[in-house]
């Protein structure tokens, strides 16, 4: 039996955050952000490697100095993607990549799981998550980004919009920032230009849609939130404290 295809996460930070600068290296849980969300992937217990792509050696050290495997990648790199799209071409085995983006520190490990799962049957090219909106969460946020999902489970088109229009009994989802790839639809997409829907909702997702690669959409009922202000993560302290300190445990628990 030949052996199963290698599994890579790949966690992309930088410093120049716009809304939160330097917040991969915030630490007021006693860890740092990115520390979170590697032992996150880590406890899905389904990767064969979790590396952090980064363009600041700051955060390569500080990574390195926690145990968390990091690598340099060129600083004129445009996005997050590219920078994970570096790590993986320099790991040819690796057949399964997962953009876990470095402010995600409470995604489920178990839906990670369900990410991998469902590459490795080799029929889904790009896989990514989505959680019904609750309570409170404001649909109208363009920072939330929203999903529409055709009735076989994959994406339709995603906006900051409240999509779709409810005139009665509905639900929408909102887009969870994770995406898992086999290693050719990861190369193509970053290797496409940036596409007209994607330069008008600022999306990069869209470019997958707009060249045709379809998105396989599996729901949760977790509810992660990402950071991206002072507010976020503040809040994400607060869960903290409430489950007792621990990164760890889950966010549906």
């Amino acid at each position: 039996m030949s052996a199963p295809p290698a599994r890579l996460a790949v966690i992309p930070a930088r410093l120049g955050s716009t809304r939160l600068p330097r917040k991969a290296l915030l630490r007021e849980s006693g860890k740092y952000l990115f520390q979170h969300v590697a032992e996150r992937a880590l406890a899905a217990g389904c990767f064969d490697a979790v590396i952090l792509a980064t363009d600041a050696e700051e955060i390569a050290a500080a990574a390195r100095a926690v145990g968390v495997e990091a690598r340099l990648t060129s600083p004129d790199l445009a996005s997050g993607t590219d920078r994970v799209l570096a790590v993986a071409a320099s790991i040819p085995a690796a057949r399964i990549v997962v953009n876990l983006q470095g402010d995600e520190p409470e995604m489920e490990p178990r839906d990670l799981a369900r990410l991998v799962e469902a590459l490795e049957t080799g029929e889904e090219p790009v896989v990514t998550l989505a959680t019904p909106f609750r309570d409170g969460e404001d649909p109208t946020d363009p920072n939330a980004v929203k999903v529409v999902v055709s009735l076989e489970g994959e994406a339709l088109y995603f906006s900051r919009a409240p999509i779709p229009f409810l005139r009665g009994a509905g639900r929408r989802l909102r887009h969870l920032g994770v995406y898992g790839f086999l290693r050719e639809a990861l190369e193509a997409f970053a290797g496409w230009p940036r596409s007209p829907l994607e330069e008008a909702e600022g999306l990069e997702q869209l470019r997958l849609l707009e060249h045709g690669i379809p998105l396989r959409v599996l729901t949760t009922d977790c509810s992660p939130r990402g950071i991206d202000t002072r507010a976020d993560y503040d809040g994400f302290l607060g869960r903290l404290r409430a489950k007792g300190g621990s990164g760890w445990r889950s966010t549906s628990s």
